[in-house]
């Protein structure tokens, strides 16, 4: 059963989530939304294509500190292992579906790997080096990000126990419906690869 203490966070988490990183760093740095342009994606791979690094890596950082920040909370006051794991799941959700942007919000990744690092650093260092690994046999990084989700319960279950896994499952399973067309494109051999100048 959750406390009281444990839907707070789980609310704060949410709210946290919603609080979209690109829409509000390219209004303060006067960049066109990137709901309007590019993938229409507000992610800081969207950002870049606006042309501002500085944007993107701003938004970037923005959006995994979205997932790190709810869960070293958690951690703070001693939840369990599953309203942590349920922490990281509303986090995504929120930066998926923010309440602020009228439900409008990213894909989840980097705000995924700010969960999976402030879970447990074995955790997030597996999934960050099955990326980079990936990334680099193949230079897609939608499949990179893919796979690295969907490997993460498995390492979540040997280094965090079972009691993590249903609420990253779904954490994952939202990740890859908002990767449809990405993945639509990497079966039809036209996702473009990392270091092309064609958008995604």
């Amino acid at each position: 059963m959750l406390n009281t203490i444990d839907i707070g966070l789980l609310i704060l988490s949410y709210l946290f989530g919603s609080i979209n990183s690109a829409i509000i760093v390219c209004k303060i740095m006067g960049l066109p939304s990137p709901l309007t342009v590019g993938s229409g994606n507000p992610g800081a791979t969207n950002v870049l294509r606006l042309g501002s690094k500085k944007a993107a890596a701003i938004t970037l950082i923005g959006d995994i500190l979205k997932g790190v920040i709810p869960v070293v909370i958690g951690h703070l006051i001693h939840v369990s292992v599953l309203i942590l794991s349920l922490t990281a799941l509303f986090a995504v959700l929120g930066h998926i579906f923010p309440v602020f942007f009228k439900f409008k919000g990213g894909k989840g990744v980097a705000t995924a790997f700010g969960t999976f690092f402030a879970l447990n650093l074995i955790v997030g260092l597996s999934s960050g080096i099955t990326w980079l690994v990936v990334a680099g046999l193949f230079r897609y990084s939608s499949l990179a990000s893919l796979i690295s989700c969907l490997l993460t319960p498995v390492y979540a279950y040997y280094f965090m126990g079972p009691e993590s896994i249903w609420p990253l499952i779904v954490l994952v399973a939202a990740v890859i419906i908002r990767h449809r067309g990405n993945i639509k494109r990497l079966a039809t051999g036209t996702e473009s690869k990392i270091g092309q100048k064609k958008a995604v």
